[in-house]
This record gives C-alpha cells, sequence and structure tokens, in this order.
C-alpha cells in the first residue's frame, strides 16, 4: 500500500523579526504571539524562485533517504499557487530538470492554498495506484513574499516562507485513511490576488475557519466509526495561533491535541501541515494523527492517516 515514507523541508534561514513589524504597526507581543503566533518569519532570498526552495526541501529528502535515488522517482507534484516568474511553464517541469529526474517522471502542479497538501496526498496516492507507480514526490512551496504587500498590517506579519518534499511509496509506516474534501467559490473575495499584491479579509477567514474545521473534522470521524479519543493528534493549517486556538477549543475535544507549531516559521501556506508531520508525528509513538487545510477558494480538506 502506498502512503507516507518520509518528509523533509526548507525552511530558510534569513527572514523578518515580526517584534520589529509589531513595533511599526503598534502591536504589542501578547498581539505577536497570542494571536499571530510567530516571532519570526522566514523569508527566501531575492534571487532564490519557487522552484528553488523546492529543489532545496527534495534535496534535504534525499539526503535524509539515502535508498531514495532520482532515478527511482515516478511522479512529482508541486502544489503553488505562486510559481516561477509568470507561472507558466508549470514549476514542477522546472524542478524535474533542476534535480536532474529523469524524463520519464509525470510533473504537475497544484493550484490550491492552506487545503492544498490534503488534496495533495490522495491526489497523488489517486495517479500512483492508478498507472501501477512505484516512489512519488509532493512538495509544497507558496511563497507568500511576492505578493504580501509588507505595508499591509493584515497579512506581513502572517506569512512565512518555507517548502517541503513528501515521499510516497509501498511500505510506508504511515497510511491514508478516510478523506472528505470541500469548496466554496462564493468566498473567493475574501482572499484574493489583484494587480500582483494579496488581499485577506482576517474576519471573514476567521469565522469560516471557525464555523467550518470543527464540524468538518467531527463529519469525518462519525464517517470513519471514530471518536476523538481514538485520534492522538490534530495537525491542522497553522493559519495564526488565534485560528488553531479557535478551533481547537470549538471541537469540544482535547484541545491539547491540536498541534500548534509556527513561532519561528509563521503561516507557510500548503507547507504548514507537512511541517508539523515532519517534526512532531512520523517518529512519534502516535498511531492515528487527523490533518486538516482550509482556505483560499475557499476550500478545505481533512482526513485522517493512521501506522500500517
Amino acid at each position: 500500500m502506498i502512503g507516507i515514507k518520509s518528509i523533509a523541508s526548507y525552511v530558510p534561514v534569513a527572514g523578518v523579526d515580526n517584534y520589529a513589524q509589531g513595533a511599526k504597526f503598534a502591536k504589542d507581543e501578547e498581539f505577536i504571539l497570542g494571536k499571530i503566533g510567530s516571532a519570526f518569519l522566514p523569508r527566501k532570498d531575492a534571487g532564490q524562485e519557487t522552484s528553488d526552495l523546492c529543489v532545496e526541501a527534495v534535496n534535504a529528502l534525499f539526503a535524509k533517504n539515502p535508498d531514495l535515488k532520482r532515478e527511482s522517482i515516478d511522479v512529482l507534484i508541486v502544489v503553488t499557487q505562486n510559481g516561477d516568474e509568470e507561472a507558466l511553464p508549470h514549476t514542477s517541469a522546472i524542478v524535474q530538470d533542476k534535480l536532474g529526474l529523469s524524463t520519464h517522471v509525470a510533473a504537475f502542479d497544484i493550484s490550491l492554498g492552506c487545503s492544498g497538501y490534503v488534496y495533495g496526498l490522495y491526489a497523488l496516492k489517486g495517479f500512483m495506484d492508478a498507472a501501477g507507480l512505484k516512489n512519488g514526490l509532493l512538495v509544497t512551496c507558496d511563497p507568500y513574499s511576492k505578493i504580501v504587500d509588507p505595508e499591509d498590517r493584515n497579512t506581513t506579519m502572517l506569512f512565512g516562507d518555507a517548502a517541503t518534499a513528501t515521499w510516497m511509496g509501498e511500505g510506508a509506516d504511515w497510511q491514508l485513511g478516510k478523506a472528505k474534501f470541500g469548496t466554496d467559490g462564493s468566498g473567493a473575495p475574501h482572499l484574493k490576488v489583484s494587480n500582483g499584491v494579496f488581499f485577506m479579509n482576517g474576519r471573514q477567514v476567521f469565522n469560516f475557519a471557525l464555523l467550518k474545521v470543527p464540524a468538518h473534522l467531527h463529519e469525518l470521524l462519525d464517517e470513519s466509526g471514530l471518536h476523538s479519543d481514538d485520534i492522538d493528534a490534530f495537525c491542522i493549517h497553522q493559519g495564526s495561533a488565534a485560528i488553531v486556538d479557535a478551533v481547537a477549543r470549538r471541537f469540544e475535544g482535547d484541545p491539547e491535541k491540536f498541534l500548534k507549531d509556527m513561532l519561528e516559521t509563521g503561516n507557510t501556506v500548503s507547507s504548514s501541515i507537512p511541517l508539523l508531520l515532519e517534526k512532531h508525528v512520523l517518529d512519534s509513538e502516535w498511531n492515528r494523527v487527523a490533518l486538516s487545510g482550509f482556505g483560499v477558494g475557499l476550500s478545505w480538506g481533512s482526513a485522517i492517516i493512521h501506522r500500517s
């Protein structure tokens, strides 16, 4: 059975001090840590493209897994809405070339934001199962530093740049279980880019997350024949400390099971869930973990992964 074998990441060392930004916008430490949840926001170098961050994450994955050979990769998916230059050609093709992967590799992008990792896991598994492929890479990278206005107090203190690479293949310790997805395009105006600049209606996004995510997770558990006590941890999109805390309280389970780790990364869009999995889940003693990504679209996806 094809599942998650390993995850690696690349988080730029350089970045922005959120305390300095907070001073600029008259925001105190309570707001920075309690509401935003991030003291530091990593930023890519001016000369780095989205594909360069992707390559760094995949090379870290190869370094972590010496048994994974470049020539054995069958498929590469890149989840991004901020690809190289004008996003044509697809970023995954550029990544394939920069990595020196074989030309027999199937490579394509998924244009999704904060829900993209959950969608990507199931898209990749389905593609591999249908085509009889052995080794796949799911790469996430959405550098919002390309589109965020540094003078916009509603967005510039939230987002960090990062990339992750997930190896999916046979004999994996972590398998994909039940999943549920949803879309509400009527919410498109709340998160969008106009003339190259990102806009977010924070209050609407917060309300959407609070109303949709806890209920969606409960629906997922019910349809899986599970209770919240059966879940060892909840890895939801790290939109902000306020969103994670509010969803955890509204879920009415054990809020301590909701992982929160964005102090040095910020909101990394589609990379936030795999960063949690890499750091807290894959090498843990846990057996069953729930995932939920939500955001631009509006789009959401929740899933359960479990040890084989």
